[in-house]
């Protein structure tokens, strides 16, 4: 939230005090003057009751009520007051306003209960007779020592009200003119308490910018003169401190910033001291936002929290390896944690030291999961030829059939043990030349590649009796290597022609698209379940082994696809549905 200005506390405060002062004046003589009318309006009331009060005497009888309704109209006429006569049950002998035959008892009426009690009654509310607020008094009369009736009169509340509306608008008009006024001095005063802490701000936003040389002019009252000078006493010192400060932090982030290891240093309570910005990109953090902040709430990585709170715990170095992410996004670290301590001993925190080991950790996976895969997969055809072998020895070769039988088996084997090592050597090829940069490529026409690709697997597609469709426009361009591009589409249409049924047909397309050259190989076979979809491009990896084997798949095919694309700074997608096909798009950089 921003944070408002001295004058803007000062200002809105005076013209408040001044507001409230007018409105607890003008209210006070409000209410004054509307007591003072309604007080001499009553007093007005009850001198009219004493003169018509004689005027009555010996007429309060219900055989007099037209002579009295007749005298009540005739002075109320005269006197422009409304005038009732009223025995003491209620009983309405005349009125000045309304017949008495119509109107309600009024032994109820507030100013008659009042009357009751020997004194003047008074009332102001809203009769229903005249539709308008009236102020009633009404005067006890009493004949022979007993209550005879009484005497009311009334007056309507509009003429005080029209009266007091002309004083509350001269009122309100003087309170405006006296805001005004109050409101312009308010700012003068203000601004004059506010100038000189302006001054002192200006002075130290210099200070914060650096600009410690120049000193505050001292002026104004002693207490804002002491507060200058104390202050250019403090940029004094801070000047010298700061060069001191700034030569050893240039120093210290200079070291910080070279270092290839992620630093990380956490107080006793786990918020962030400091981070390189080696360690934020471990973390996937910005040092800038982190530090200062809890470490919960910045880092959500359990392995590294628990860390943490172990060094922080223990008493001696601490070293462990954790693992941040998952998935392709898995990161292997080497963390090293030891307490950090103040001048005096005291230990304030833990500083951990983090190497990225995720490369080596991938390597070791890959080179163990490579072995094994290539021991598995040379494993079967060694097992094979070694058996058939054994069974000749033990006398099947005397037996011309099961020789031929076995022989076959031997050869079969053999020639699957030679495919698996041709495809590892291309495979290690490529990754030897996209390594080195060895791969040389070139602008070429891409049609001829693709012909070149779908005549070597022309058998294949003979013996199935399969229709083979290329779509590539001859002046399409791209940048490749013709060999390798030539294998990986002919790899591509080879595991395309083994998953199809006889009779069935492959398309191969070819065009530009958003400055891509794509290349489609597409079947219409058994297609891939969507779970295998994210490791097919792996080494030996197979959807369906024992039917890759029968079918003589390396497992190796595809690996071999997805470098040849990326040794040419592209890559190979697949999009395929279980009993409807598949779609492999190699995606290429254009000419």
């Amino acid at each position: 939230m921003a944070r408002k200005r001295l004058l803007w506390y000062l200002y809105p405060s005076y013209l408040i005090i001044t507001l409230v002062a007018l409105l607890l004046v003008s209210w006070f003589v409000t209410r004054a003057l509307r007591d003072f009318h309604l007080e001499r309006t009553a007093g007005d009331l009850e001198a009219r009751t004493r003169l018509v009060a004689p005027l009555m005497a010996g007429r309060f009888d219900p055989l007099q009520r037209p002579a009295v309704d007749t005298l009540c109209k005739k002075l109320g006429a005269d006197t422009g007051t409304r005038l009732t006569v009223i025995l003491p049950a209620g009983l309405v002998l005349g009125d000045s306003v309304e017949e008495p035959g119509r109107m309600d008892n009024h032994a109820d009426r507030p100013e008659i209960g009042a009357a009751q009690a020997g004194k003047v009654g008074f009332s102001q509310r809203y009769s229903h007779t005249l539709s308008k607020d009236m102020l009633y008094a009404a005067l006890p009369v009493s004949e022979e020592g007993r209550l005879a009736g009484f005497v009311r009169a009334a007056l309507p509340m509009t003429a005080i009200d029209r009266t007091l509306k002309r004083v509350y608008l001269k009122i309100v008009l003087g309170g405006v003119l006296v805001a005004v006024l109050a409101a312009l001095v308010s700012v003068f005063v203000s601004r004059r308490i506010v100038r000189p802490f302006e001054e002192l701000k200006q002075g130290a936003e210099r200070f914060a910018r650096g600009e410690l040389d120049r000193r505050l002019a001292v002026s104004g009252p002693e207490e804002i003169g002491r507060l200058g000078e104390a202050m250019n006493q403090m940029a004094l010192q801070l000047d010298d401190r700061m060069r001191t400060v700034a030569r050893q932090g240039n120093e210290r982030e200079a070291m910080l910033a070279s270092m290839v290891e992620g630093v990380l240093a956490v107080d006793a309570e786990e918020r962030i001291l400091r981070l390189n910005e080696a360690a934020a990109r471990l973390l996937g953090v910005s040092a800038g936002e982190a530090e200062g902040r809890a470490l919960q709430e910045v880092v959500r990585k359990a392995d590294l929290q628990a860390f943490i709170a172990r060094a922080l715990r223990g008493r001696k170095a601490l070293e462990e390896d954790i693992v941040l992410g998952a998935g392709e996004y898995e990161r292997h670290l080497q963390a090293h944690g030891t307490l950090l301590r103040d001048r005096r001993g005291k230990e304030i925190g833990v500083l951990v030291v983090l190497n990225d080991i995720t490369r080596l950790r991938r390597l070791e996976n890959l080179r163990r999961d490579f072995v094994g895969n290539v021991s598995h997969e040379l494993k079967t055809p060694i097992t094979a030829i070694k058996g058939s072998a054994e069974t000749l020895l033990e006398g099947a070769l005397d037996e011309p059939t099961d020789a031929r039988r076995f022989v076959e088996i031997v050869a079969k084997q053999a020639d699957r043990l030679n495919a698996i090592i041709d495809d590892l050597l291309d495979l290690s090829r490529v990754e030897q030349g996209a390594e080195h940069g060895g791969v040389e490529l070139e602008a070429g026409a891409v049609r001829p590649v693709l012909e070149a690709a779908i005549q070597a697997c022309a058998m294949g597609v003979q013996e199935k009796d399969l229709q083979v469709t290329l779509f590539c426009a001859p002046d399409l361009q791209g940048r490749v290597n013709p060999l390798l591009l030539e294998q990986a589409v002919l790899n591509l249409l080879t595991n395309a022609v083994k998953h199809s049924e006889p009779g069935g047909k492959v398309v191969v397309d070819a065009s530009l698209l958003d400055g891509k050259v794509m290349i489609k190989v597409q079947d219409w076979g058994s297609g891939i379940a969507a779970e295998h979809l994210p490791r097919l491009f792996e080494r030996f990896y197979r959807v369906d082994k024992a039917r890759s084997r029968q079918l003589g798949g390396t497992g190796l095919g595809l690996s071999i696809v997805k470098h040849i694309a990326q040794v040419h700074g592209g890559e190979v997608l697949v999009h395929s549905t279980p009993g409807v096909g598949s779609v492999f798009t190699i995606v290429l950089p254009e000419a």
